[in-house]
């Protein structure tokens, strides 16, 4: 059984890392926006086509209020929760395994 708490325990730093990345990435799309950033440049293409794919969903539920918008917010706080609720049960799912 310590095969696969290992393995769970590796699945959970793979995804808190990819978590942290995805939620540095959202914080500079963020930053980014409040200057006018010039849709042409290859990296503010990237962080487009990153977390757009996240915050659309979002923004389908979310009503706009007026020029804000919160979608990368309640990003934000998803991200915390999957962190905190789903790696934590992850790892504590591993440590019963052993």
């Amino acid at each position: 059984m310590f095969v696969i708490a290992n393995f769970l325990v590796a699945l959970a730093q793979i995804l808190s890392a990819i978590f942290t990345i995805f939620w540095w990435l959202l914080l500079i799309r963020v930053l980014i926006s409040w200057v006018n950033p010039d849709p042409f440049n290859v990296f503010v293409q990237f962080l487009y086509r990153i977390t757009e794919p996240v915050l659309v969903p979002i923004r389908r539920f979310l009503p706009m209020m007026g020029p804000v918008d919160l979608s990368p917010l309640v990003a934000f706080f998803l991200i915390i929760f999957l962190r905190t609720f789903l790696i934590q049960t992850i790892l504590d799912l591993a440590y019963s395994l052993r």
